[in-house]
């Protein structure tokens, strides 16, 4: 619309330049040329359009929607066409909701939806759903696809790890949905679960019970594991004493009868000895030193 403005600006201030000179008014003549200057410098700027960064264009010529989209800059435009700027980057679309668990119980739900739009479909986006695609398409199958999930998981999960798969199969079923649209979905974190008061006290009761079960597993093996060290422990020693037992002969023993006998028969200290009345025949040494 600029453009054609500034088109008539241009035609008229020409013509009326031309009428000034006819009649000697060069006073007027100098103004409407700078009419026709200001037109035509408005008209060449409706040429160009600047895409801001983050987004991409849609040209709509007379309802005529180009196929190909406008990068991020200055693009060279039809002036009689619309430029409609889609948003290229990361979104988050938040819901707080009320979904059902596999018990039927109701549990609030807060719920981030990290997605952005692919900048290839933008035109099909435009054509097919509008401007404002979130309300039409993306926030309805979200909140139909929350609900659906959840009602097939018990509401202690949404307390455990099982929150993460959860997460994930919202993502995967969204995209789907809305991902042929030329919507693509990043994430769906779950932010904070407010189950009812009863319900609550009685899962955190039960995970309680569960940790004291596992800790008291884990008790009971390390015990276990001490009693088979101490039994490991006590055949070691009962196999070291059967083999010094089973090394020690009567013959050793005489030996080291004779070889102590040899040693106090040479000490310097007063002794008896009585060969042949010991035990065996070793020798029986009486002394009082």
């Amino acid at each position: 619309m600029l453009f054609i403005i500034a088109l008539i600006v241009v035609v008229v201030s020409f013509f009326v330049y031309k009428s000034m000179r006819k009649y000697g008014r060069y006073q007027e003549a100098k103004i409407s040329i700078a009419g026709i200057v200001i037109g035509a410098i408005v008209a060449f700027v409706q040429l160009f359009t600047v895409v801001p960064a983050g987004t991409v264009g849609v040209v709509d010529f007379l309802g005529m929607v180009s196929e190909t989209t406008l990068k991020s800059g200055v693009n060279f435009v039809n002036p009689m066409a619309r430029v409609i700027n889609f948003s290229i980057k990361t979104q988050e679309l938040k819901e707080v909701m009320n979904v059902p668990s596999q018990e039927g119980q109701n549990v609030q739900l807060e719920i981030s939806l990290l997605f952005s739009l692919d900048p290839d479909n933008a035109s099909k986006i435009y054509k097919t759903v509008g401007e404002n695609y979130e309300e039409i398409i993306l926030i309805p199958q979200f909140r139909s696809v929350v609900r659906g999930i959840t009602a097939k998981y018990e509401a202690k999960a949404l307390y455990t790890s099982s929150r993460e798969v959860l997460a994930h199969e919202i993502k995967a079923e969204l995209e789907k949905l809305v991902g042929p649209r030329g919507i693509l979905i990043e994430s769906a974190p779950l932010r904070q679960i407010v189950l009812p008061a009863g319900l609550t006290a009685a899962i955190e009761e039960k995970l309680k019970a569960e940790q004291e079960s596992q800790r008291m597993q884990f008790v009971l093996e390390r015990e276990k594991q001490e009693a088979d060290r101490k039994r490991i422990e006590a055949k070691g020693i009962a196999d070291f004493q059967d083999i010094v037992a089973r090394g020690i002969s009567q013959q050793l023993l005489q030996w080291k009868g004779i070889e102590a006998t040899e040693k106090l028969a040479n000490s310097p200290n007063s002794k008896v000895v009585i060969i042949g009345s010991g035990k065996d025949g070793l020798p029986i040494i009486l002394g009082n030193q």
